[in-house]
């Protein structure tokens, strides 16, 4: 075999394993990019029958509600099933905090009440440092884009996990950002 036929083989097997190599990693992405058949059906039903609503209303029927109720949909723009996706499971790191809402977009009645009450509860100044920091920072400048029900029950949340688990105010704005209930297509990878 002569040297230029060697040369041509190398290239041409060099090319094959540059176009399989990419292939693959096409692949790869759209896999990650598909979501669970799973969230996507809770994603169909949550963005199309959503109850809650940014009203004072709404938000004093909290205290009502019964144990059996949820609050479930986006408050402001319509939900975005990547969004949507990524927040389950960047949420899945907190499943063992009962306090962290799984789905932003489906919170019990009886957790969005516990931490409405933990809202009207003050923080120390150390602790309450924390919490500036996640006003500050968060995507929407506080726990939601406006200040609805998700405001206070979030901000409850936020209070709570810096007083009962010694979050910083870092950890709170990933929480935040992660349970983002407004909706809207803003990626969490950006």
């Amino acid at each position: 075999m002569t040297s230029r036929l060697r040369l041509s083989i190398a290239a041409l097997f060099s090319s094959v394993l540059v176009v399989a190599l990419f292939a693959f990693g096409s692949a790869i992405a759209r896999a990650e990019a598909t979501p669970d058949p799973e969230i996507v059906k809770r994603f169909e039903f949550l963005s199309q029958n959503g109850n809650s609503s940014c009203s004072r209303a709404f938000r004093d029927s909290i205290l009502d509600m019964p144990v059996d109720a949820r609050l479930q949909g986006s408050c402001c723009m319509a939900m975005d099933l990547h969004r949507y996706s990524e927040q389950i499971e960047g949420l899945k790191q907190y499943a063992h905090i009962t306090d962290v809402p799984p789905d932003p977009y489906d919170v019990a009645a009886p957790l969005a009440r516990k931490l409405l009450l933990a809202y009207e509860k003050p923080l120390g100044p150390e602790e309450q440092k924390h919490y500036d920091f996640a006003m500050e920072n968060s995507n929407e400048k506080g726990p939601c884009c406006c200040q609805c029900w998700r405001w206070e029950v979030f901000g409850g949340l936020g209070k709570l996990l810096i007083r009962e688990h010694g979050f910083t105010g870092e950890q709170v704005t990933q929480v935040w950002n992660l349970s983002d209930g407004c909706g809207g297509e803003a990626h969490l990878h950006n």
